[in-house]
């Protein structure tokens, strides 16, 4: 069982009846350039998640839950189902990024399921592609099933006074340092961070090759920010709780483990403009 991060060596390895391979490929900036390259070639078996509509509800935008509300559980199981997806099925999702999409998200949302053979192709599909392995570009045509997940709530906060409620958790922000001092904002109405946050871009769990850092260097990385502090007390966060999911993936694969997430994140906390906001590093 794969629980973080999985090579595309090993992947290419297991046997197409014990592995259910996700396409999580997005764009935000061209919203259906994701289907487009899966249909153009993907992994051999692999079924596409698009991140609007099978990884999160946008119907609850209105609630200040943020760019990319999470579905609700029964919504989640209906789409599992669609896939052909039972409980101990190894899932092995990849976008065009090494997870910091929505591979890092499906990850996240099989954990919150309590679900834990499941991992993130390190490399992405970039890396698939590095070795030669076999592409396709029909869709498969897999077994649906019944499933049921159920969520659990003490790894996701919704209630944003619990930011800053005692004991006040250590708040990280995984969007890029500009986004994050507040001197640009690309897709939300207020830029800056939320005050008492601080900034662990998620592209800094990542080497050169784009592939994940080792679990050691991690794991030195996030004891530095998070001094005394437990895994336990900490919340990430994004712009819209998407690319945070990729530091909670880090950290799991460092060994540091009960981190949560923010899932509103900072899309969610400026959809009520008398909120707080804090700028500059």
């Amino acid at each position: 069982m794969k629980s973080t991060l999985i090579s595309a060596a090993e992947l290419a390895a297991l046997p197409p009846g014990e592995v259910l391979v996700v396409d999580c490929r997005k764009d935000l900036a061209d919203p259906a350039k994701g289907r487009r390259d899966y249909l153009a070639g993907h992994i051999p078996g692999a079924v596409y998640a698009e991140l609007d509509t099978d990884l999160s509800d946008l119907s609850l935008q209105s609630q200040g839950l943020g760019r990319h509300p999470l579905p609700s559980a029964t919504a989640f199981a209906a789409v599992l189902g669609r896939w052909g997806w039972r409980p101990g099925l190894q899932v092995v999702a990849y976008d065009a990024a090494s997870g910091a999409l929505a591979a890092a998200r499906l990850w996240w949302l099989l954990r919150l399921a309590d679900e834990r053979a499941v991992a993130v192709l390190d490399g992405g599909w970039a890396a698939w592609q590095a070795v030669g392995l076999p592409v396709e570009t029909i869709a498969p045509q897999r077994v649906p099933t019944m499933a049921t997940v159920q969520f659990d709530p003490a790894q996701v906060v919704l209630d944003h006074t619990a930011l800053h409620a005692a004991p006040a958790p250590l708040l990280l922000d995984a969007r890029a340092a500009p986004r994050y001092r507040g001197d640009t904002e690309p897709l939300d109405p207020v830029a800056g961070h939320v005050p008492g946050a601080r900034n662990r871009p998620f592209a800094d769990n990542l080497a050169a090759d784009g592939r994940f850092k080792s679990a050691a260097e991690l794991k030195s990385e996030f004891l530095a920010v998070l001094g005394a502090r437990a895994p336990a007390d900490v919340v990430h966060m994004c712009g819209s709780g998407v690319t945070a999911c990729h530091n909670l993936l880090a950290m799991e694969h460092a060994g540091l483990a009960g981190s949560r997430l923010y899932a509103p994140s900072w899309s969610g906390w400026v959809s009520d403009r008398s909120r707080p906001v804090a700028a500059g590093a």
